[in-house]
């Protein structure tokens, strides 16, 4: 269509110009009306997103778990029934062992530097520093902190499933399992002086003897099995994790007996061993704690534990 004249328009008559200002009215209202319309919804809109913004900011963030306290949780779940003797499944074994290995020093507030691990400045044995984490009647979590040359001597855990977590240095572990089936007393011919409290030897098999360097897996013992007799001697100053399920008790039969282990060829009861073998086994007697074992207690410094 043609663009309008001032004449065509003239040619209009007030009948016509009223009808069309009117609907010029409407179409304008429409069109105010359908802007704040738009207003409307756009106002809405932003209104919409910034309670949606407000609800996000609101929203507490997400707690970020310690290891220590996921290790805590595994193990309320892993030892829920454990008592003397019980091992947990191996799904739960692998579980709690997978938590284990993710640990670092820093996951329970240490470090090399730790007046723990200063060199002995004697000839004596150096003390060990134990941190206490968490103990209940189910398990038990706590820190072994080894100066260079400490030793914990050779003990057992009866009735217990143990996992250790090497955190740093370098630390050397042989462990016996008991060999079964064969005499298991032989005091006879055991040195008399050594003989008042604990008569009594066995034949135990060696399951590791070997050093080992962090960053390792954990080792897992078990009450017949996996080395339950085990002695540490720190190569360098060293850190470990250990979580014990069910923990030590004198009540509940579960006491820590320390141990002399002689050479297979000490003490001859019929026992036959291939030559090639023999250094695979030893004897071992009991004996009463050692003179110069010193474990002190420290305070644990690391993330806390929510007891839920």
């Amino acid at each position: 269509m043609g663009r309008a004249t001032l004449a065509d328009i003239k040619g209009k008559n007030f009948s016509e110009l009223a009808k069309e200002t009117k609907t010029n009215t409407e179409d304008t209202n429409k069109v105010s009306n359908t802007n704040k319309n738009r207003k409307s919804t756009s106002s809405d809109s932003k209104g919409k997103k910034s309670r949606r913004r407000h609800r996000k900011m609101m929203i507490p963030a997400p707690v970020e778990v310690s290891r220590v306290q996921r290790l805590f949780d595994t193990c309320k779940d892993v030892f829920a029934l454990s008592r003397t003797g019980i091992v947990p499944t191996p799904d739960k074994i692998e579980q709690l062992r997978a938590v284990l290995d993710e640990f670092q020093p820093a996951d329970v507030g240490l470090t090399p530097q730790m007046p723990f691990f200063s060199p002995p400045v004697t000839r004596r044995a150096p003390p060990i520093t134990y941190l206490h984490i968490h103990e209940c009647e189910k398990f038990s979590m706590g820190i072994f902190c080894l100066p260079p040359s400490g030793v914990l001597p050779l003990h057992n855990h009866p009735g217990m499933t143990v996992f250790s977590k090497l955190l740093f240095g370098t630390m050397h572990i042989k462990s016996y399992d008991w060999v079964v089936d064969v005499p298991s007393n032989a005091s006879a011919a055991v040195d008399p002086s050594q003989t008042v409290e604990h008569p009594e030897v066995r034949l135990a098999k060696v399951k590791v003897d070997s050093d080992f360097t962090s960053p390792c897996n954990a080792s897992i013992l078990y009450p017949a099995d996996g080395g339950n007799m085990h002695c540490f001697t720190a190569v360098t100053a060293c850190a470990v994790l250990d979580v014990l399920g069910p923990p030590y008790s004198d009540p509940e039969g579960r006491h820590c007996t320390y141990y002399f282990d002689y050479p297979l060829t000490r003490f001859t009861v019929g026992v036959t061993v291939p030559e090639e073998e023999k250094d695979k086994y030893a004897w071992l007697q009991g004996r009463e704690k050692p003179e110069d074992l010193a474990v002190v207690g420290a305070l644990y410094t690391g993330p806390e534990i929510v007891e839920n």
